[in-house]
């Protein structure tokens, strides 16, 4: 006899109460006009209720598909699948692993290694029931993550909410358990403690400037200067990441580094797992980085639990990217042939795991 089963995928009613009222601007909540019972189409339907002044500019602005829908139910219209009708089997013969890879849920912030929020929870197990749809009777899903607790707990939500909706469509597939892979870890900057994420390295980035303030030693280290820049960015609402994709850095693991090895970890799970599904749970900036290396241009930061898709076809020569309404196709790194950028270098031009006695 198995226990009952205690946790909350979704949000709490509170947190919905909140939301909403959030929506109308702190205003307490009005009655919705009773919506007709025909099969009046919304546009329609939102055309009659504006109500024109003497002007066309004089319309209030439509309201959007999800304004009469309550919160939980508006968030889940709005991170449903694009997909109207389900692809044809001739269109997705060629593909022999599906990769996703999702970005983890809200966090409570990022000055800490801090788990999920209960939104960051919900968002995770909707992901997880979303993604279900995609996975065949037969299929094994195997779910990987970055290091952290945060990817950690997101893929066990999308875990659970595979798992709950499988059941719930009468689909016989396998789930495997979430294993961590340093391959899909968030981008790292050199510290004086080792190489650590960039949330990790916080707490030393707030202790060392707090010790530089108040002692005032004079010059700052070069890693202390970077991590400063990117935190100050972050606190005064810009973008850390976009700072991180175009701004070099010597300190930061390059964006093209966490690239490379998102392909290596692809790969690998590609040689190891038997999986047709894999969901890879990581972070924002290699996800962004890999987009960006795919089509070209930077597509944005993806949302909490948004994901970039990844169809790795048939031979493993090539592969299909999808991320926001954009489909590219690209090559598979050989990495054989991947240019050495060391090769013909000495002495302090060498990295130090590389120079040995040349130093």
């Amino acid at each position: 006899m198995s226990l009952p089963r205690t946790e909350r995928p979704d949000a709490p009613a509170y947190l919905q109460r909140y939301l909403d009222r959030e929506s109308r601007g702190g205003q307490p909540g009005v009655a919705q006009p009773a919506q007709p019972d025909d099969e009046t189409p919304l546009y329609l339907r939102r055309f009659r209720d504006r109500r024109s002044g003497t002007s066309a500019l004089d319309a209030p602005v439509p309201l959007w598909e999800g304004a009469d829908l309550g919160a939980t139910r508006a968030w889940a219209e709005v991170t449903r699948t694009k997909e109207i009708v389900p692809e044809r089997k001739d269109q997705t013969k060629g593909a022999v692993t599906d990769v996703y890879f999702v970005r983890h849920g809200e966090t409570q912030g990022y000055s800490t290694e801090s788990g999920l929020t209960p939104l960051g929870s919900w968002q995770a197990h909707r992901r997880g029931q979303e993604l279900a749809r995609r996975v065949m009777s037969g299929h094994h899903v195997t779910l990987a993550c970055a290091d952290t607790n945060r990817a950690r707990q997101t893929a066990e939500g999308i875990r659970k909410g595979l798992l709950d909706q499988l059941v719930l469509f009468g689909r016989e597939a396998t789930v495997g358990d979430v294993t961590a892979y340093e391959e899909f870890r968030n981008f790292q900057v050199m510290t004086p403690d080792g190489f650590r994420d960039v949330t990790q390295a916080f707490r030393l980035y707030h202790s060392e400037m707090e010790k530089y303030e108040r002692i005032g030693l004079g010059g700052r280290p070069t890693w202390l200067v970077e991590v400063d820049r990117f935190w100050g960015i972050q606190q005064a609402g810009g973008d850390p990441i976009t700072h991180w994709l175009t701004m070099p850095m010597l300190t930061f693991e390059p964006p093209v580094a966490a690239v490379r090895r998102f392909w290596a970890g692809l790969m690998r799970l590609h040689d190891e797992t038997p999986g047709q599904s894999v969901i890879v749970a990581t972070h924002s900036g290699p996800i962004r980085a890999f987009a960006t290396w795919a089509l070209g241009y930077d597509p944005g930061e993806p949302f909490n639990t948004e994901f970039v898709r990844v169809r790795l076809l048939d031979g493993g020569e090539s592969a299909l990217v999808l991320y926001r309404n954009r489909v590219q196709e690209v090559s598979v790194p050989d990495f054989d042939v991947l240019p050495d950028w060391w090769q013909g270098l000495e002495g302090r031009a060498l990295p130090v795991s590389r120079r040995g006695g040349s130093a």
